[in-house]
């Protein structure tokens, strides 16, 4: 007979040693890795294209220097940004005992509250450090940018999110700034279309907002947390969360033109995805979780090699 979910076997075969090498690759939720590399990969894409009806050499490493710093910034700012959410939510309490979604390192004991703290400055400081280079290809201006992705990765866990400002800022700092600023460093300019494709990824990223908040409606209102789903309601967000994919597909057509079939698996998986959300509750909608952050990727990916081809 098959052991019971919740057993004591299972349960001592699922336990995390504290401050452990697994313990801290919980808490960096590599998952979600993919929404942070995705409006890189558009930025790169685009500039590609744009640097393709140039005389300008694709195999200079003036390009592909500031694309892989870009990247790897984006990266440790998103594990940054998990750890920042995982210790101040456990500090304000937020990490309820009802909680749906993935267990959290410091609610769960498997990392000491003092350690994740001391790592959020560690990393913080590394994403700088590895972003610096960046000013010698954009300029002084990408100092700030740095910065301000810093702040905001930690304004958004201590005080945005539970204002409703969550996805505003989604939409800048997995759309807009990640998409234009690899662009920019990449090319030495800005296009339109580099906004719009920015807009474009932030929306498809918000899916993923979307889903998290509306998974957890009655426990971020019972902690106090107005999320934008908490203030629109449950049918409303999955009006939002269809035609956040619905319109970054449309704005991306827009800017490629005639790439419009291209975009055809992104939507057959969005759309199922929405119509796996609406049957599901609680714990289920971990699943969907998954198949959003999978789906951005796709997203993501799709938009990159348009780009490069357009």
């Amino acid at each position: 007979m098959e052991p019971e979910f919740n057993s004591p076997l299972l349960k001592i075969m699922n336990q995390v040693e504290t401050d452990s090498f697994r313990a801290w690759m919980l808490a960096a939720r590599p998952k979600t890795l993919t929404g942070a590399a995705a409006p890189v990969m558009v930025g790169g894409g685009l500039a590609v294209g744009f640097l393709r009806s140039s005389s300008f050499s694709l195999c200079s490493l003036s390009v592909w220097i500031p694309f892989c710093l870009a990247l790897v910034f984006a990266l440790v700012m998103q594990v940054t940004a998990n750890m920042v959410n995982d210790y101040f939510d456990f500090k304000k309490g937020s990490d309820r005992d009802d909680r749906l979604g993935p267990e959290r390192a410091c609610a769960q004991g498997w990392i000491t509250p003092g350690r994740m703290y001391r790592a959020i400055i560690i990393l913080s400081v590394l994403a700088l450090l590895i972003g610096l280079p960046l000013v010698f290809y954009g300029g002084w201006e990408m100092l700030i940018v740095g910065l301000a992705c810093v702040v905001f990765c930690w304004l958004y866990t201590t005080h945005l999110s539970y204002i409703g400002l969550g996805d505003l800022l989604v939409i800048v700092f997995f759309g807009l700034v990640p998409v234009a600023f690899t662009f920019y460093v990449m090319t030495g300019c800005i296009t339109s279309e580099v906004w719009v494709s920015g807009l474009a990824m932030g929306l498809c990223t918000d899916c993923l907002l979307i889903v998290n908040n509306y998974r957890d409606i009655e426990q971020d209102s019972k902690s106090g947390k107005r999320t934008l789903i908490v203030m629109v309601g449950k049918k409303i967000g999955l009006i939002l969360y269809l035609m956040c994919g619905l319109i970054a597909v449309v704005a991306m057509v827009y800017v490629t033109n005639i790439w419009s079939l291209a975009y055809m698996p992104y939507l057959a998986l969005h759309i199922t995805t929405y119509l796996s959300m609406t049957n599901k509750t609680g714990r289920q909608l971990n699943g969907v979780l998954g198949a959003t952050a999978r789906n951005i990727f796709v997203f993501g990916l799709i938009s990159a090699v348009v780009l490069m081809i357009e």
